[in-house]
């Protein structure tokens, strides 16, 4: 078993991160982002395995957990944790990585794809839809817009009211039910989650994700204009990626596979059968899938 430690790291951005790492730091770097309601405990089964002969990396995010929560939506739009993300590597001495994103880290793992593939090797994504497709199903796919309505409640600015009035164990209960086994969440694992989730100023640092998204998610029967940029060019991922998808995932629907392989140039794709949750309800063909892509791509 490798032993991953934990650290606290001051950025430039203005944040203070805590960080899992482990691995020989000479090997070739891998960052892990995790997104809602997770922290980098959602990678523990693929870090305790690839540190094996990687540098593995995962912070909590802002927002999350005990890493620094800033009040203004807008320190978490999404050009900001790619930030954090940037400087992390720095800090650390780490030039090219390979990014591994799932949800909200799989959304800032895209955009940093597109963004800076001088600094990312290669890049996997795990249940986390391309923002071309997910804006375009948001808009055009009925199915997808009812799934996502889940957000439109996120950015109410009373959630955080109803998910106290509720309690925690309820709401954890409750986001998980309809997305994972339940039966796999370990009792450390629901208790360590609960314990993040009551920090002060989590709910509101994990919700603002959702309050400072540019995405558009309209009600299930009404219509909006179409952004223009869902039916105008975009930009192809140039790095080598993996797309590893739960295809039980009742949040994110098949329709967000559609068309991705002419978005990005080099995509390897794997259908895992598992939920959103993916990492820890199926960690077995998971690292498989993570271990056959990293062999066949060889970072640079």
């Amino acid at each position: 078993m490798i032993d991953l430690e934990r650290r606290r790291i001051p950025l430039p951005t203005g944040v203070t991160l805590d960080v899992t790492l482990g691995g020989p730091e000479d090997g070739a770097a891998l960052i892990f982002l995790h997104g809602f309601p997770e922290s980098a405990r959602t990678w523990r089964h693929q870090m305790t395995e690839l540190a094996r002969d990687h540098f593995v990396v995962a912070p909590d995010q802002r927002g999350f957990a005990g890493s620094s929560k800033p009040e203004a939506v807008d320190a978490y739009h999404t050009a900001q944790p790619i930030a954090d993300l940037l400087a992390l590597a720095d800090t650390l001495g780490i030039d090219r990585f390979t990014l591994v994103g799932h949800d909200w880290g799989g959304a800032v793992a895209w955009a940093a794809a597109l963004a800076r593939p001088d600094r990312i090797a290669r890049l996997v994504i795990l249940n986390a839809p391309h923002p071309l497709i997910f804006q375009r199903t948001l808009i055009d796919d009925p199915a997808q817009r009812a799934a996502s309505q889940y957000i439109r409640a996120f950015r109410d600015p009373g959630m955080e009211a109803a998910i106290t009035a509720m309690g925690l164990g309820t709401f954890f209960d409750t986001s998980f039910r309809n997305h994972a086994d339940l039966t796999r969440i370990a009792a450390e694992d629901r208790a360590a989650y609960l314990a993040e989730w009551g920090q002060p100023g989590a709910l509101t640092g994990m919700l603002n994700w959702y309050r400072a998204a540019a995405v558009v998610v309209p009600a299930p029967d009404e219509t909006v204009e179409r952004p223009a940029f869902i039916d105008a060019p975009f930009p192809p991922v140039t790095v080598p990626t993996l797309v590893v998808w739960g295809t039980r995932d009742a949040a994110l629907l098949p329709c967000q596979l559609e068309g991705l392989d002419g978005l990005v140039d080099d995509l390897t794709l794997v259908r895992v059968d598992a939920g959103h949750f993916l990492t820890w309800e199926a960690p077995e063909p998971v690292n498989r899938a993570i271990r056959a892509f990293l062999s066949a791509r060889p970072a640079a």
